[in-house]
C-alpha cells in the first residue's frame, strides 16, 4: 500500500510526513509524529477524548483521516501551554481536581480553550452543552463544569 505525503502545521510547528489513505489523524499524532496527549477513547467519535482543533474547529483526530490534513492548522493539547508554563485553563482544572485517571482531560481542556475562544461568558448551561461531546468516567462533570467557569471569569477578568 503506497503512502501519501502531508505537510501541515501544528501547534505552530511545520510537520511533514507520509501516512496511509486509512491513517487517522490521531493514529498520525500519536504514531506518527510522537504527539501522544490526543487519547483513543473510543475510535468512533463519541467520547471526545481525542479532540482537537483544525483550522480553528472542534473535531475529533479518530474520524479525520491524515491526508485530510494536508496544509491546514492543528492545534493539540501539546500546543495548549507555551513553555514550562501551565495554560490558565489547564492550571484551573488542575487547582480544582476537576481530573482524574487523565484519559479525557486532553480532549476536554481542548474543547473548553475553544469555547472560551468563541463565548469569553459562558452560562453554566452552555459549558454543559459545549463539553457534552466529551465523557469522562472517573469524576462527575460538576468540578469540569466549575472549572470552567472559574477559569472564564478570570481570563475575562485579567
Amino acid at each position: 500500500m503506497s503512502k501519501t505525503q502531508v505537510a501541515t502545521c501544528i501547534n505552530g510547528d511545520t510537520h511533514e510526513f507520509l501516512c496511509d489513505t486509512h491513517q487517522t489523524l490521531l493514529d498520525v499524532l500519536r504514531h506518527e509524529l510522537d504527539l501522544t496527549g490526543s487519547k483513543e477513547g473510543c475510535a468512533t467519535g463519541d467520547c471526545g477524548a481525542c479532540s482537537v482543533m483544525l483550522d480553528d474547529r472542534l473535531v475529533c483526530a479518530c474520524l479525520v483521516l491524515g491526508v485530510e490534513v494536508d496544509g491546514k492548522e492543528i492545534e493539540t493539547i501539546e500546543g495548549m501551554s507555551s513553555g514550562s508554563g501551565l495554560h490558565a485553563i489547564q492550571q484551573k482544572f488542575i487547582d480544582l481536581a476537576a481530573l482524574q485517571c487523565g484519559i479525557c482531560t486532553p480532549g476536554v481542556l481542548v474543547a473548553t480553550k475553544a469555547l472560551l475562544t468563541k463565548n469569553k461568558n459562558p452560562s453554566e448551561e452552555e459549558v454543559r452543552f459545549w463539553l457534552a461531546g466529551n465523557l469522562c468516567r472517573c469524576t462527575g462533570y460538576d468540578k469540569i463544569v466549575r472549572a470552567v467557569l472559574e477559569v472564564a471569569a478570570d481570563m475575562r477578568n485579567a
